[in-house]
């Protein structure tokens, strides 16, 4: 018997989904209702977690069904994928030097993006959104999938999908509002804009969502697309971020924690 979730368009399944790991942001950006501190080794294991995951959904639920579903109807399955990711990446590089934004850790001069007059906690706020989007996109797109009818999608992997970035969802709206508050910003403040980083996701998770929908043919590539952005932030901004201290144990290991746990989802539930 069906669940009323599975009734539900694939669309809209995208957004509720998607409002799923924007609430669990805003459980992590709540934090800093308790703290006004965080310990920049947990800090940095927490970056380090939601990297791995990043990492493992990237193959586990994008990369690999794109190659699966484009071998369907052509022999070269590969093609369609490499495409993708690399366009995926190209893409967050294009925004990355277009949005005006600030990485955790680093001073307001080495804001990147186009220069302007926004205060810190703004452009703070921007950089956890310009990685969120991707996420948003990869969940949408997973769902999206399943409108199209293809053996390889299923509701459970993509369920599981959105639940292990959801997961790593939490530490990052902490990794927001507490150094916002640790900057002098209200409790209610930081924890506003902390969650505010999250709320991008379930915008990109409908638009993906409604894409692969509306064009099945593009679906291997929008899977690869989405897992080629989510590298792209892994590698440009999670792991450098998770070593600034040189405390390169804890982050790697909060990696390997993040993979293990991603794949054990999609492979458990997938």
């Amino acid at each position: 018997m069906l669940t009323w979730f599975e009734t539900l368009t694939p669309i809209s399944q995208a957004l509720l989904a998607t409002c799923f790991t924007w609430l669990l942001t805003a459980l992590g950006a709540a934090t800093v209702f308790f703290f006004k501190t965080i310990n920049h080794r947990v800090l940095n294991g927490m970056l380090g977690f939601a990297a791995g995951v990043m990492i493992a959904a990237s193959f586990w639920s994008l990369l690999a069904p794109a190659i699966e579903m484009a071998e369907e109807s052509s022999a070269h399955g590969w093609v369609p994928a490499t495409i993708g990711f690399l366009l995926g990446g190209l893409f967050l590089w294009g925004v990355d030097k277009l949005l005006p934004h600030l990485h955790i850790g680093y001073p307001i001069e080495e804001a990147e993006g186009i220069k302007t007059r926004w205060q810190r906690s703004v452009l703070l706020v921007l950089a956890i959104t310009l990685h969120n989007f991707p996420e948003g996109l990869a969940v949408g797109v997973a769902f999206g999938a399943l409108g199209a009818g293809l053996p390889v999608a299923s509701l459970a992997g993509a369920i599981a999908l959105a639940l292990g970035i959801g997961i790593q969802n939490f530490p990052e709206g902490a990794a927001v509002s507490v150094p916002l508050r640790r900057e002098g910003f209200s409790r209610l403040k930081a924890f506003m804009y902390g969650q505010a980083s999250g709320m991008i996701e379930p915008v990109a998770g409908v638009l993906g969502a409604a894409l692969v929908v509306l064009m099945r043919p593009i679906l291997p590539y929008a899977l690869a697309f989405a897992a080629g952005a989510m590298i792209y932030v892994v590698v440009e901004e999670l792991i450098p971020e998770s070593q600034l201290d040189k405390d390169t144990h804890t982050a790697t290991f909060g990696a390997m924690l993040g993979f293990a746990v991603m794949m054990i989802l999609d492979v458990a539930l997938g």
